[in-house]
Formats: C-alpha cells, sequence, structure tokens
C-alpha cells in the first residue's frame, strides 16, 4: 500500500508494524484466534459425537471443510449487531456450515473458545519463546538457547581477559570478561528454567460450562456424570494438553496470567541487567555492540556508536516489566466466578506481553552475535587503577624482603595519596608505580614489580570459574 493509503492513517502498534517477528505477530492475529475457535468447535462435536450426541460424520466434515474461509466483514457486521464476538462468529461459522449450525457451539459458554484459546496460544508461545519449532508443544527451545549459547561461547573466549570489575561503579577487584558474560548467562538459564516450568504448568480450561460446573453438559447427557468427565478429557487431548483444570467458574483462574508474565517480566529485567551493563561498558569504550558499516548513531554527531540495540532492549524490558500489574490487578478484582472486566485489559496484556519478549530476545541474540571488546582499552584502564590495588602486594613484598609493615604502609599511603592527587587534581596518568620506583625505600622489591602488578594475578579464580558457567 502507498503512503497514502488507509494503512498510515491509523495508529499501528510498533510492537508488530516495527518490531515483532511474523511468527509471533501471527499468533496473536484475527485469523489465528478465530481459526482456534472453530477448531475448538470441531474438538467439542467430535467428542460428543462420539459420546452418543446425535451429531453425524457430515456435519463435523462441513464444519472442518471450513475452519481457514472466515469471513471476516461478515463477523464484524455480525459484532457490531449482536454486541458480542463469540456469537458473531458463531453466526459467521454457522453460515457456511448450514447442516452444522444447529450442534455448534452446543453447551458451550463463550469462555469456552475465549479462555481455552488462550490457553493454547500462551502454550505455544512458551515454546516458542525459547525457539521457534515446526509444531505447537513439539517445537525447540530455540530463541532463548541462541543467546545462551552465543553468551557461552563469548564467555569461554574472554574467560582469561582481566578486566577492571565495578561495585557501586567504582574501579574494584579485577575480574574477566568472560567471567562478567558468566553473570549474565545463570540470570538467562534461570530465565529458561522459569519458561519451561511456565510451560510445563499450563493446562487447559476444558469443558466446563457458564460458572464451571458443566450442568449444561450433565443435561446434554441426561445426567451422566461420566461422560461429562469423558468429554472434558477428550477435548482436552484433542487440543494438545494432557490435563485440564479441575476446577474453574465461568474462566480458568486468573493467576494462570499472572505465572505467565510474572515469568516473563523476570526475563525482562534480565535483559534489561545486561544491556545496561553492555551500555556501561560502551561509555568506557571497552565492549560494543555490533554497528553497521552504514548506520547512524546521531543526526547531529557523525561520530557516535551509539548502543542503540541495547537501548532498545533497556526500553521495551521496562514496558514488559510493568505489564505483570496488569493480570495481578485483574486477578484481584474478579468477583464470584467472573466478571467481564478482564476481557479488555486481557487483548492488551497477554498480546503485548509476549510481543514484547520476543523482541528483546530477538535483539539481544543479535547483540550476543556481534559483541565487540577492544583489549588495549581494557588494558588501558587497568594500568590506571591497577597500582592503587598492588599496593596490598607491594607491602607484603617489602615484609618478606625484610621491611617494617607499618613503615611500609606509610609510605605507600603518602605516595598514593600524591598520585591520587595528580589524577583527580591536575587530570594526569597515575604515576603511583613511577613514584614507588624513585623511592629508595622500595629498592629490595624493584625488581620483582612485573610480576606484582601481573593483571593476571589479581583476578583470583575467574578463569576456572568460565567453564562451570557452559550448558
Amino acid at each position: 500500500m502507498d503512503a497514502t493509503g488507509d494503512e498510515f492513517t491509523k495508529y499501528r502498534s510498533p510492537l508488530v508494524s516495527r518490531y515483532a517477528s511474523k511468527e509471533m505477530a501471527y499468533n496473536f492475529s484475527d485469523r489465528k484466534k478465530f481459526t482456534t475457535w472453530r477448531k475448538l468447535w470441531i474438538y467439542l462435536a467430535k467428542a460428543e459425537q462420539d459420546l452418543g450426541l446425535p451429531i453425524t460424520n457430515a456435519q463435523v466434515a462441513e464444519m472442518e471443510s471450513h475452519v481457514d474461509s472466515i469471513d471476516f466483514a461478515m463477523a464484524a457486521e455480525e459484532e457490531k449487531k449482536l454486541r458480542h464476538d463469540v456469537m458473531a462468529h458463531v453466526h459467521t461459522f454457522a453460515h457456511c456450515c448450514p447442516s452444522a449450525a444447529p450442534i455448534i457451539h452446543l453447551g458451550a459458554t463463550s469462555c469456552y473458545v475465549g479462555d481455552n484459546t488462550s490457553i493454547v496460544g500462551v502454550g505455544e508461545v512458551l515454546h516458542y519463546l525459547p525457539g521457534p519449532g515446526t509444531a505447537p508443544f513439539a517445537v525447540g527451545r530455540l530463541k532463548l538457547a541462541r543467546v545462551i549459547d552465543r553468551l557461552a561461547n563469548f564467555a569461554e573466549k574472554y574467560a582469561d581477559l582481566p578486566t577492571l570489575g565495578f561495585t557501586h561503579y567504582q574501579p574494584a577487584q579485577l575480574t574477566t570478561v568472560g567471567k562478567r558474560a558468566c553473570l549474565w548467562l545463570q540470570d538467562l538459564t534461570m530465565d529458561m528454567r522459569n519458561l519451561q516450568r511456565a510451560h510445563d504448568d499450563i493446562r487447559f480450561r476444558g469443558v466446563k460450562g457458564t460458572t464451571g460446573t458443566q450442568a449444561s453438559f450433565l443435561q446434554l447427557f441426561q445426567g451422566d456424570h461420566d461422560k461429562v468427565e469423558e468429554l472434558d478429557k477428550k477435548v482436552t487431548e484433542m487440543a494438545g494438553f494432557k490435563k485440564a483444570y479441575l476446577v474453574t467458574g465461568q474462566t480458568y483462574s486468573r493467576k494462570v496470567d499472572i505465572d505467565s508474565l510474572n515469568v516473563l517480566a523476570s526475563m525482562g529485567a534480565t535483559v534489561h541487567k545486561i544491556c545496561t551493563d553492555i551500555r556501561l561498558l560502551a561509555n568506557l569504550k571497552e565492549i560494543e555492540e555490533p554497528f553497521e558499516k552504514e548506520q547512524i548513531g546521531s543526526s547531529a554527531m557523525p561520530y557516535k556508536r551509539n548502543p542503540m540495540r541495547a537501548e532498545r532492549c533497556c526500553s521495551l524490558a521496562r514496558h514488559l516489566m510493568a505489564l505483570v500489574f496488569d493480570p495481578l490487578q485483574t486477578s484481584a478484582v474478579q468477583w464470584l466466578e467472573r466478571t467481564l472486566d478482564d476481557s479488555a485489559n486481557r487483548r492488551i496484556s497477554l498480546p503485548e506481553s509476549f510481543l514484547t519478549a520476543d523482541i528483546i530476545l530477538s535483539t539481544l541474540q543479535n547483540i550476543t552475535e556481534g559483541l565487540v571488546v577492544y583489549p588495549k582499552v581494557i588494558e588501558r584502564h587497568i594500568r590506571h587503577e591497577l597500582p592503587f590495588m598492588a599496593t596490598e602486594n607491594l607491602i607484603m613484598a617489602m615484609v618478606k624482603a625484610g621491611g617494617n609493615r607499618q613503615d611500609c604502609h606509610e609510605k605507600i599511603r603518602v605516595l598514593s595519596q600524591q598520585a591520587a592527587a595528580v589524577v583527580k587534581q591536575e587530570g594526569g596518568d597515575n604515576d603511583l608505580l613511577a613514584r614507588v620506583q624513585a623511592d629508595p625505600y622500595f629498592t629490595p622489591i624493584l625488581g620483582q614489580l612485573d610480576s606484582l602488578l601481573d593483571p593476571k594475578t589479581f583476578v583470583g579464580r575467574a578463569p576456572q570459574q568460565v567453564p562451570s558457567c557452559k550448558l
């Protein structure tokens, strides 16, 4: 469509128009939603037929042949007239399935298709977030696993490269570039575990009726409780689930949405922390995210290389973390068996949470596949701070050479303060090492200075901790 078309005269969510993958955008599309409704009506008809209700093979076949042929214009007109989305689509489906019309949605309530479709979508997406696959409920844990794999390789590559550690964003004990990446890795593996748990905990709403009592189905089967239980079991299995919730009101408990979105919000916190670290390191020019050959960092400052991918992740992660408050409040205010003030909110909060999670994982994968490290810059920063950090080593070496610990401490204190004044007041380099070398007091250890100031002796077990972080 050209720039004068209707597409550009109304608001479009940037989550879909700008960022989301085609797979995730489709998962929350009208076509996916309403074809799932039709599949659920078919599952119900088949199960009712199997259990003895007068439903013919021809009726089922007619429904199956029209799963994808949705007249969206007709459905919109019906909803405009009826003010009820489910009944609008019952009528639309019945229009193209005239022989099956009498048995579509038989015994069911709106939440049979509404809630079960949400459960199907969430179950598929919780799998998809780890990675897209060939079929729902049989997909590889790929998307998050790719990020973990790229970071694990990065950590292994730089396991031995010393770098300044920071606490309070002030220089602290040395670590290694690889060990720092392991901090990120550990959080991501916890997110992988949480996603898998959330998926495994998801159950089908099933066939429960208007207030969860299954009264309509008990009436259909003339009081046969066993058949009602079997109906619930059959439909659940047809939908690809092993279990349904034992009890529901009209809806499944909205705590289910809390559990799902809380996992995503937690992952958002992980991604925000990782990308904030990358942004801080980019400012130090120690690490950069990928930067394309023709990429523009600033319209006014052509020299800039802004960490825009990491900034995007942080921006969207904040949105993702905030969205969990919607299901928390929705669950809290559901009255008795159900109130409809959940509906409009869930139409926004559920899709946006999963779309946002998908986007930040895709972007983080792009970042981790192209992280650039600048060892010479890191080395310069170490040289600037290491003399201060090495003062304890200098004192111990002097004591071993026969010196007095207290005298040495005072010498080091005075020289350190002089060097600090050069750095802070004059803007010069840290010259503590030169001052030590110039002071005759330290003559006994001058030959040891290179080994005493070797950065690799300050990183502890950081290199040895890296292999344990790999999956």
